[in-house]
């Protein structure tokens, strides 16, 4: 991959709890197949993020702006595993926007080769399916 997605289309988030409820896994998917997921999780008190990216290196990431008054989340760059070289298409930052309590954006900030790109997802919850009634 060179550059961020540049597609429109339906992208679906999961997110559960993991490990005693000390991370949170969120899971990005297209048309049924992940594309990346990203675990949350505490630091001391430094908020934390890896990024395990559809270009195959898994960037870690640190809150670095947290304004919960104007929902706002940033994450910036710490470093990454599986990147060999800084030139290597990678996630350099990421932006949470909480909008409500049922809608928020997600923006990676891609660079490789010397090229920046967003990718803003636009994420809005759905109601829960209902049971089916099979027999």
């Amino acid at each position: 991959m060179e550059r961020a997605r540049s597609d429109r289309g339906i992208m679906n988030a999961t997110y559960y709890t993991t490990g005693h409820g000390s991370a949170m896994v969120e899971n990005l998917s297209t048309s049924g197949e992940p594309a990346m997921t990203s675990v949350y999780h505490l630091d001391g008190a430094d908020l934390r993020m890896t990024h395990f990216c559809g270009a195959g290196n898994q960037p870690r990431l640190k809150a670095s702006k947290i304004d919960n008054a104007q929902g706002i989340l940033d994450f910036s760059f710490v470093d990454a595993t599986n990147l060999a070289s800084g030139e290597d298409p990678h996630v350099y930052g990421v932006e949470m926007r909480f909008i409500s309590a049922d809608h928020f954006t997600l923006t990676f900030l891609f660079e490789g080769a010397g090229k920046r790109s967003r990718e803003r997802i636009d994420l809005k919850r759905m109601g829960e399916k209902p049971a089916s009634n099979s027999r």
